[in-house]
């Protein structure tokens, strides 16, 4: 692999001719050297979906010359690569009432990426990075993980999008998960010289400069305010990082003087939601505001037959997409409840609902956790799988709901002004 330049000022900047090992000569490989307060930090460059990288980081371990390892993965990751049996144990009710379901959704949205990416390429995405956490391990070593949370990153990404941007990613995060088809080139040129994250988003990282912040240039900040709190007594440390983390990484490394600490919590803030809820006060406000105009103008007969309408519509469309969803009865019918008010209160959402209802009623089995990266690969495997089965109610429960608010909506106001 060509060696990746990182212009900086030569006294200061990374020292890219770095000292070759018996069998394994790092300048043939992308890196970057920073020496800072005491510790020579090495940065690896990877590709995420090359056979050679993984050969690249085990002979540099192998060598001996590093006390300290670092990985560019968090703890759930980590534990997603190394303990698959880790998901079986997941508590889907507790996700669903948390209001964790779009963050659980996206996250198999990308393990469904990775696994189109392993069939196809014939090694697991991240594979160095496995590898490097066991050779640590093995060895003895220190290990470090330097990544931000992949949750956190969601989210701070999402909070810079507005709505339709918001949509957009779903919709391409949706796709991710229904689709079979092969990655494009594009895509694994991306994978070589980029990140995973980054490549999971398709064109969206490229094209928005607010996603793109989320996703490469803050983790970029956070790796190096991470690798600055190497724990007391390490001297040399290897971060193997996606070679496309490279140059941000190292400058980074070398630049920042504001406190590790200080920088970690500033980029795993995010922003609270809203304690007053606009958009439930506005639309409750319109709803129960057009059933007080309907009484007063036209009598109990019309106010009684604005309502009536309202839950026939609302309930019926959320009944309508939890069935399609392969919902049971009775997460059906409280889907049929719940959707008239789910517009007044945020607890009272119908997806939610049903969902929990879902779950409780047909409760997911250890095999069902075990299948999931498997079942949503096809479409039969989405109504087939238990879990699988109560996002698809979580989602068309919802969606089924909003089309019914919408229509409701429009239907009262025809009735009111018509």
């Amino acid at each position: 692999m060509t060696e990746i330049e990182i212009h900086a000022p030569p006294a200061a900047g990374p020292d890219l001719a770095g000292p070759a090992a018996a069998g394994f000569d790092l300048g043939t490989q992308p890196h970057a050297i920073v020496e800072r307060d005491g510790v020579r930090y090495t940065l690896l460059g990877t590709a995420h979906v090359s056979r050679a990288s993984v050969d690249a980081v085990r002979a540099a371990i192998a060598t001996g010359d590093y006390d300290t390892i670092a990985v560019e993965l968090d703890e759930q990751r980590l534990s997603a690569m190394t303990d698959p049996a880790a998901l079986g144990r997941l508590d889907l009710v507790k996700v669903l009432r948390e209001g964790k379901t779009p963050l659980f959704a996206a996250n198999l949205a990308l393990a469904a990426y990775q696994r189109r990416l392993a069939e196809q390429m014939g090694v697991e995405p991240g594979a160095e990075l496995k590898a490097a956490a066991a050779d640590a391990t093995a060895q003895g070593l220190s290990l470090q993980l330097i990544d931000r949370d992949v949750g956190l990153t969601f989210k701070r990404a999402m909070q810079r999008l507005g709505w339709w941007g918001r949509a957009r990613i779903s919709a391409s995060l949706l796709m991710g998960l229904l689709s079979s088809d092969e990655v494009g080139e594009d895509e694994i040129e991306r994978l070589k010289q980029g990140d995973v994250l980054e490549s999971s988003f398709t064109e969206f990282a490229g094209q928005t400069p607010e996603l793109y912040e989320a996703i490469i240039t803050e983790r970029d900040r956070y790796m190096a305010a991470r690798l600055r709190e190497t724990p007391a007594g390490a001297r040399s440390v290897l971060a193997v990082v996606g070679a496309g983390h490279l140059k941000g990484l190292a400058a980074h490394l070398r630049d920042d003087n504001a406190p590790p600490a200080e920088v970690r919590e500033s980029l795993e803030r995010v922003k609270p939601k809203s304690r007053v809820p606009w958009m439930e006060i506005i639309i409750g406000t319109v709803v129960v505001g057009g059933f007080a105009w309907g009484f007063w103008r036209g009598g109990f007969d019309v106010g009684a037959d604005l309502m009536l309408q309202w839950v026939l519509v609302t309930g019926g469309l959320g009944a309508l997409g939890c069935a399609i969803a392969g919902g049971h009865p009775l997460s059906i019918l409280s889907a049929f409840v719940a959707s008239p008010f789910t517009p007044l209160h945020p607890a009272l959402a119908s997806g939610t609902v049903s969902a929990v209802v879902e779950a409780a009623l047909r409760k997911p089995t250890y095999d069902d956790f075990m299948a999931l990266r498997e079942d949503v690969n096809t479409a039969r495997g989405w109504w087939r799988n238990r879990v699988a089965r109560v996002l698809l109610n979580f989602f068309l429960t919802s969606l089924g709901t909003a089309i019914g608010v919408w229509t409701g909506g429009l239907r009262m106001l025809g009735k009111l002004f018509g």
